[in-house]
């Protein structure tokens, strides 16, 4: 089993904390080297500031689009290529996408299923997702899947585990609402090639220290373990 890449979102909700970019030195110091945030929260000079403080740092960095409408989501696509991200995670309107991405080094990992609400929920039947995974997996210039299997009102487990099975050729993350250690255990046994975790850490849930570096230490912690 291989240990799946920390990607540790500077959000909290669904939207880039204020202080993101102050942030990045404690996260990078503590040893992630995979490091995101979402397309609301900031304005985009702040977003540029974040990002090249990312870049800095020498992490590999992650916008996620979590727009509900069309107009946004493609702005926040446009967002993402001037910032020169290395990967887009998230929205649905993957044609439209592509089509913006083609001819760029970004790599693209929109969400499987159908997205309503914010902070996001995935809905559908357990089958619908995974034919949607099936079929976006497929698409050139698609490089993997960003799956909300936590917010998904079903058999998480069986999703993960369904989705993993029918795309053996792309990459997997399980994004949203990972909080506890059986959750993590879960996203790794299933298949994850990455996992991320933010509003978690935010709010301290994990049982150690509240600060900041003390909950990235613990998801760490756990990964080795597992």
């Amino acid at each position: 089993m291989t240990r799946p890449d920390f990607i540790f979102m500077l959000t909290h909700h669904d939207r880039t904390v204020e202080n993101a970019a102050d942030l990045v030195e404690i996260v990078h110091a503590a040893g992630v080297r995979h490091i995101g945030f979402k397309d609301i929260g900031l304005p985009f000079a702040s977003l540029q500031i974040l990002a090249d403080t990312i870049r800095q740092s020498g992490a590999t960095t992650y916008l996620e689009v979590v727009s509900l409408d069309r107009e946004s989501e493609l702005r926040s696509v446009q967002a993402g290529i001037a910032l020169g991200v290395d990967y887009l995670l998230g929205g649905t309107h993957v044609d439209d996408a592509l089509r913006l991405l083609k001819g760029t080094d970004i790599r693209y990992y929109p969400f499987p299923g159908r997205i309503s609400g914010h902070p996001s929920h995935l809905e559908g039947t357990e089958g619908e997702i995974v034919r949607s995974a099936v079929d976006l997996a497929s698409r050139p210039g698609v490089h993997g899947l960003d799956l909300l299997a936590y917010r998904f009102a079903g058999d998480v487990i069986s999703l993960m585990q369904r989705v993993r099975a029918a795309v053996t050729d792309k990459r997997i993350i399980i994004a949203g609402s990972i909080d506890r250690e059986e959750r993590i255990g879960a996203a790794v046994s299933a298949g994850a090639d990455g996992l991320t975790v933010g509003t978690a850490a935010f709010d301290g849930v994990f049982p150690t220290s509240h600060d900041l570096k003390g909950q990235i230490d613990y998801v760490q912690m756990i990964l080795s373990r597992l």
